[in-house]
């Protein structure tokens, strides 16, 4: 005899009534995933645009599908890497915190060692066909270890020493970066440090202290020549953008036609593979990885960059929203590193396309062209939503 509907037991799996409301699969939150997912995707479609027409070194060929195929790969491990995440309590991350921190620190002091020199910089392990950037996966855990460290004093106001051994844990692997040397990948560690302590109650002239002695020691990296020439000439180029020195040439010229792209734009754009600046052979060198956002602006003028800065708005407000729900201070102070590395990185990579800020190395999330940076911050996000997904007791 057949079972009535009504008494036939529901099925397993997503939506299942008879898991509790605060069965951690229950409260993944979409919006959030989805928006996330709609940048990764306009990455895809800015780093295609931006490299299938350039000629690489030495070939006739132009790059075609090569570097978004390679970030469709990234991309998957990306995902894998946040379902890793997600699957496990951020208790979990929180009791391995040490060990994590620990091997960070092994890496960071190998890649200055044994990494492969680019540019005149040690920022990376050769491993082939792929180039493991330790200063990229570090965000990920000084982030657990800073946040566990300060979630552990329950009183309004950060006290002095525990701020102090705060600065210590960020400051060692901040200088480690410095002498690679990548101030960009400094400066987002020090970003996370600075937005934590504010939540966690430091005093102003905490912050103050923090800002001093950055600059200190970015002034001794510079007195001891870590900081490479080519670093100190953006610095220059920056404060000189209609310089004819031939020294500042590249600099000036790579700022000079990342703002053409944008201002030829205008409020709809070009259209897509239409630039004539993002799409000529060599306008904006390595452009799908640094200048991501002049190719939005060229192709589809104010609206697209409207857009693409409103989903970074809608991702910022939601892990702002987590970090108000989270169940206890680790959470929260995990939401609020991410959401300042995160509005930090933004800021720097839009502000120096439009020429408001010197140009660094670091890309913008979740569009630019790189595995090491894409994996991390998927992996950041997992960790934002695992404090949204077990947000109940």
């Amino acid at each position: 005899m057949p079972v009535s509907l009504l008494q036939r037991r529901p099925d397993s799996g997503l939506g299942n009534i008879r898991s509790s409301p605060s069965a951690p699969s229950r409260n993944i939150d979409w919006v959030l995933m989805v928006a996330q997912g709609a940048l990764a995707v306009i990455g895809l479609a800015v780093i295609y645009s931006a490299s299938h027409s350039k000629v690489p070194t030495g070939q006739n060929a132009p790059y075609g599908y090569f570097f978004v195929t390679r970030q469709e790969i990234f991309l998957i491990v990306a995902v894998l890497a946040m379902i890793l995440v997600m699957s496990m309590d951020y208790d979990w991350w929180k009791d391995r915190s040490r060990f994590l921190y620990g091997v960070t620190i092994m890496m960071l002091v190998l890649v200055v060692l044994l990494g492969a020199v680019s540019g005149g910089a040690s920022l990376s392990f050769d491993l082939g066909p792929l180039n493991l950037q330790p200063a990229e996966f570090c965000r990920f855990t000084v982030l657990l270890t800073v946040a566990v460290y300060l979630s552990d004093d329950r009183s309004d106001e950060l006290p002095y020493h525990r701020f102090i051994i705060g600065l210590m844990l960020v400051g060692t692997p901040a200088a480690l970066i410095i002498i690679q040397p990548d101030l960009g990948s400094a400066s987002v560690l020090i970003t996370m440090a600075m937005g934590i302590m504010l939540v966690a109650g430091a005093k102003l002239r905490y912050m103050l202290m923090i800002t001093v002695l950055s600059i200190a020691t970015v002034g001794a990296a510079v007195v001891t020549k870590l900081v490479k020439q080519y670093q100190l000439l953006r610095f220059t180029a920056f404060f000189n953008q209609d310089s004819r020195d031939p020294e500042l040439r590249d600099f000036v010229y790579q700022g000079k036609h990342a703002i053409q792209a944008l201002a030829t734009g205008g409020i709809t754009g070009k259209g897509w593979l239409q630039g004539p600046i993002t799409n000529a052979k060599s306008d904006i060198p390595v452009q799908w990885a640094d200048f991501p956002f002049s190719a939005v602006g060229e192709q589809f003028g104010l609206i697209g960059c409207a857009v693409l800065i409103g989903l970074y708005a809608l991702v910022l407000l939601r892990i702002w929203r987590i970090a108000h729900l989270s169940r206890d201070l680790f959470g929260t102070y995990l939401c609020v590193g991410v959401f300042t590395m995160l509005l930090w990185q933004v800021f720097q990579n839009i502000a120096m396309t439009i020429g408001i800020m010197p140009i660094t190395g670091l890309p913008l999330p979740f569009i630019s062209y790189g595995g090491s940076g894409v994996v991390t911050f998927f992996a950041l996000m997992g960790l934002v939503q695992n404090v949204h997904m077990r947000r109940y007791r």
